[in-house]
């Protein structure tokens, strides 16, 4: 690894201090309006009983407290991430479900050091936000065992997810794009959605046999159109124009929240709203010293 290698400071102080409440404020969106994408790869998940597993993103911990499940109480998992208000959900709902075998840690997974080897890694949307996703990847890598598995989920491009390029689209229609010294929670959702570079990136970080799985499929952006208008100006693409144009914004809100609750009435479901989205399943193996 590198002596030096670009940090996360400034994106964790970005989630920590500006998105973390914004995120709290739609869990239900983020977190099983959109498990669909981490539902179909981990249902073909063959975890022996007792297995070590870490969870690298694992926001409110939704994700490791199904691995805990699966690995048994021999088994361990590890779920970190850089918001502690996250992972102080995770912790509550782990001792709710009576298992003992998950613990959660504020941590950078770029720089973190673990204490012992791993059979398996998994992420869902939190490898795309790393400022070095090599040095990210390498870390991972070395914290495994030989011959363990990563298994990563990252979005797709902007153009394969509706739900985040039509309010995109909207949004740029009443407001400017943010400029270069915007603040941002890392290289963004759309990082990873180019498989040449994402396999370039694993193989420099060492792993091989890197495969990817498209996975389409419908993701719940409210549970009424006034919920998904709101979500849609606080977070994502259109929610950084939004917050970035300031009191601009502000002027052209209502404008801009009609042209949004006409386009995403489009997409009602017995008043749910539902668009669909793309993602990659990414997994690797770490071939060892």
């Amino acid at each position: 690894m590198p002596d030096t290698i670009d940090t996360n400071d400034e994106f964790t102080a970005f989630w920590n201090n500006v998105l973390v409440d914004k995120f709290e404020r739609f869990r239900d969106i983020l977190q099983r309006g959109m498990s669909f994408h981490s539902d179909v790869p981990l249902r073909t998940l063959s975890l022996p009983p007792g297995a070590r597993v870490l969870d690298v993103g694992c926001g409110w911990g939704d994700t490791a407290i199904a691995l805990a499940r699966v690995v048994g109480p021999d088994g361990y998992v590890l779920g970190l991430d850089c918001c502690e208000k996250f992972l102080e959900s995770g912790r509550r709902d782990a001792r709710a479900a009576g298992l003992d075998n998950v613990e959660f840690v504020a941590a950078d997974v770029q720089t973190h050091r673990f204490a012992a080897p791993f059979d398996f890694c998994f992420s869902r949307f939190g490898m795309m936000f790393f400022a070095s996703p090599v040095a990210a990847m390498r870390n991972v890598r070395a914290a495994l065992k030989p011959g363990g598995q990563l298994m990563f989920v990252v979005w797709r491009s902007l153009a394969d997810n509706a739900w985040v390029r039509v309010p995109k689209e909207i949004a740029l229609a009443h407001l400017p794009p943010p400029g270069d010294q915007a603040q941002t929670c890392g290289p963004g959702p759309f990082s990873m959605a180019d498989v040449d570079t994402v396999a370039a990136q694993l193989k420099a970080a060492g792993f091989v046999d890197a495969r990817f799985e498209r996975v389409d499929g419908p993701v719940r952006v409210g549970r009424t159109l006034d919920e998904a208008v709101a979500f849609q100006l606080a977070i994502g693409p259109a929610g950084e124009i939004v917050r970035e144009a300031g009191t601009l914004a502000e002027t052209k809100r209502r404008e801009i929240e009609a042209a949004l609750r006409r386009a995403l009435a489009d997409y009602q479901q017995d008043g749910t709203v539902v668009m669909r989205s793309s993602s990659w399943t990414i997994t690797a193996r770490n071939p060892g010293a």
